[in-house]
């Protein structure tokens, strides 16, 4: 779904040295792409591997899926009662990690917000700006502290229009279960990533890093910002959120699709995109979402406090218009003169302490 990353798997052979192949297969989940990236010293047949992937890639859906009507997260949210509902343990395990980072970020990040998506025109593809009365009556059914974990296996809701949306933990979750069947066939070193967000073991055959690109955030285009070289062989997961890929431009103002549950608008700061390494894919792909929402002047200071390796990248506004760079940027594009159009843009970056501190992956600058 998020896309944010261009992986790179060259290798760097050295004269005629044979080395393990690279095994690589990928397909279609969750409204986006996986691929699976991996190289064993001994002979793992790939057939089994790709079959326990694509079950449990169907099992997660059948599950998680806000697009499915019969998964088992659209049965809670069509029911109108407010008693108990069965859901599993792993929804409940989501929904009481998402609780945790919904308090850390002071409720900017939160699983109830479905109905604002719809508000504001970003199901349908079409920018609606919703009157203050709308919002007042889409208010009550909003905020994740009115979902109860009453058990490890089910969730109450106290409004009977309360919704849940997991897209924004989901897949994080969704990588970290084909991290684990790939490590139950032995694979050790691996590169793993649902829509963008990924999860490395290990390293390349040759004995060289894993490398993983982080996209300038401009939309339409595909250029590099940053290279995270992985240098550390433990799992590691890295994830990025960006506002620059869904959004609207109305009358000079840009709406974008990261929306605040706290305004039940969209976020008005600079931040365009945040960058998390974390060892927890399910977390990571929760803080990276929340940190998003809060921008770096707010989320730096939640990230310093939970010790969280961070790097935000916020766009440089014009002196006198937020909005000025980025609309010149859109309107050059168009006018086929990319290349001065993107050297019109400038970012800022902005690591938090622990990333500063981090000796387990190399950032590098890409001129």
């Amino acid at each position: 779904m998020k896309k944010y990353f261009i992986i790179l798997l060259a290798l760097s052979l050295t004269g005629c040295e044979r080395v393990p192949q690279l095994h690589k297969f990928s397909g279609a989940a969750q409204g986006t792409t996986y691929s699976i990236t991996y190289w064993s010293d001994t002979e793992i047949a790939q057939q089994p591997v790709e079959l326990a992937i694509s079950t449990e890639l169907a099992r997660l859906d059948k599950l998680m899926s806000n697009y499915r009507n019969d998964s088992i997260i659209e049965g809670f949210n069509r029911t109108t009662s407010t008693e108990p509902v069965a859901v599993g343990t792993e929804i409940v395990e989501l929904v009481h990690i998402a609780k945790q980072i919904n308090e850390a970020s002071a409720g900017c990040y939160d699983l109830t917000i479905s109905p604002l998506f719809a508000a504001w025109g970003f199901r349908d593809k079409a920018l609606q700006i919703p009157s203050h009365e709308t919002l007042a009556q889409l208010s009550p059914q909003l905020g994740l502290a009115k979902v109860q974990i009453v058990s490890p296996e089910s969730l109450q809701k106290q409004h009977p229009q309360l919704s849940i949306d997991l897209s924004s933990i989901a897949q994080g979750y969704s990588v970290q279960r084909l991290t684990a069947i790939a490590e139950q066939f032995g694979i050790q070193h691996y590169l793993i990533e649902i829509g963008g967000e990924l999860q490395t073991r290990g390293h390349k055959p040759d004995g060289s890093k894993w490398r993983v690109a982080i996209e300038r955030p401009l939309p339409g285009a595909q250029q590099l910002q940053k290279i995270v070289q992985v240098t550390q062989t433990d799992p590691i997961a890295i994830m990025t959120s960006g506002t620059y890929r869904h959004y609207y431009d109305n009358a000079g103002t840009r709406y974008s699709h990261i929306l605040d549950a706290r305004s039940m608008a969209p976020v008005t700061h600079n931040t365009v995109s945040v960058t998390l390494l974390h060892d927890d894919l399910t977390e990571a792909d929760a803080w990276s979402t929340a940190l998003l929402c809060l921008g770096t002047a707010a989320g730096l200071e939640v990230a310093n406090k939970h010790g969280l390796s961070v790097l935000f990248i916020d766009q440089a506004v014009a002196q006198n218009n937020t909005q000025a760079n980025i609309q010149q940027f859109d309107a050059r594009r168009e006018n086929a003169n990319a290349e001065g159009a993107i050297q019109s843009v400038r970012f800022t970056e902005t690591q938090s302490h622990a990333l500063q501190q981090h000796s387990g992956v190399v950032l590098q600058a890409v001129p």
